[in-house]
């Protein structure tokens, strides 16, 4: 039995020991980061944000060491009892796993912004109205409780446990180089990679902009599935959330959410509405107006039409005339 979970343990450790090795990484690009927003005066950073997002991503640290311990025995025992495919570990299995990694990263954190209960455990990491690589280390300390959850298969598949936290991690490091403004777009890598550009999108609350790119290393699957939006001149990324909280408290940055959805859970008429309000994307509300980022989207791309920005469809035009008519009439 104990050498059992020594083997266990030993075969951890590779897994673990690769964000610890990218510390030099980070250090190294907020460094050169400040230096460049020295020399070009700009305000890319304010000292109370960045030290409050520092301090979020060392509490989420020690929270993921024991979350990522959980995690690795959890796949373990499905890799041990419930694999599919004998996968082993050469180069084609790890070019297999960057996709079904990814593809794991991308429903993870697009439902973290869809799922208002699973929002109040990331918000926190878009609450910074600055974009730096500090502000990629404000990092959640509840998401890690659930987060594990959307990598289950991979064990069952075959992939083994090492190898996925090892590929989390080289995917982490991947995401920090994205939280930058000193970085334009990439030309042709624009079409398949997550670039800065693209994740400056992504922090964005500008309505159009809302739960955009949430690829992790790979923005093929928000072309796939419908979430992509590229980083327009006319529309300049502001950073946020849609109600700021104005704090630099690491305690009030983690729980300020699961305030708001207690107060609004008071508010709710019946259990049916309290249980929506929780799995429904934030902005929800069974007899208020709609927040929803779909439906402020929708409203956007309606006033576009209506003003000539865009040419509307088919469809849009029939409403914008019937609108037009009933104006008329009024």
């Amino acid at each position: 039995m104990l050498s059992s979970l020594n083997s266990i343990f030993d075969s951890f450790q590779p897994a673990d020991k690769v964000i610890f090795y990218a510390f030099p990484v980070f250090i190294t690009a907020i460094v050169l980061e400040l230096v460049v927003n020295f020399l070009q005066s700009r305000e890319l950073y304010n000292g109370k944000d960045s030290v409050a997002s520092v301090t979020m991503g060392i509490g989420s640290l020690f929270v993921n060491l024991v979350m990522k311990a959980v995690a690795f025995f959890a796949y373990t025992f499905l890799y041990t009892h419930f694999h599919i495919f004998e996968l082993g570990s050469v180069w084609w299995v790890w070019v297999l796993l960057i996709f079904a990694d990814d593809l794991s990263f991308y429903w993870h954190h697009r439902l973290s912004h869809e799922v208002r209960i699973l929002w109040a455990a990331h918000v926190n990491h878009h609450s910074s109205t600055n974009l730096n690589y500090s502000t990629a280390l404000r990092q959640s300390w509840t998401e890690l409780f659930h987060k594990y959850f959307f990598w289950l298969w991979l064990p069952i598949v075959g992939f083994q446990p090492w190898m996925i936290l090892t590929m989390m991690s080289f995917s982490l490091i991947f995401q920090f180089l994205q939280h930058t403004e000193l970085v334009g777009k990439l030309g042709p890598l624009e079409w398949i990679f997550n670039t800065p550009s693209a994740h400056r999108v992504h922090h964005a609350s500008n309505v159009r902009y809302m739960d955009k790119n949430h690829a992790g290393m790979l923005v093929i699957w928000d072309r796939m599935f419908g979430t992509y939006q590229e980083e327009l001149d006319q529309d300049e990324p502001i950073y946020g959330i849609t109600n700021n909280i104005d704090t630099y408290n690491p305690v009030k940055i983690a729980t300020h959410e699961y305030a708001s959805i207690w107060e609004d859970l008071k508010r709710m008429p019946t259990f049916k509405d309290k249980l929506k309000l929780l799995v429904n994307p934030p902005g929800w509300s069974p007899n208020g107006p709609n927040q929803t980022a779909k439906f402020l989207q929708k409203q956007l791309h309606l006033e576009e039409q209506r003003t000539g920005l865009i040419k509307p469809s088919h469809k849009d035009a029939e409403k914008l005339a019937l609108q037009k008519s009933e104006t008329k009439a009024a």
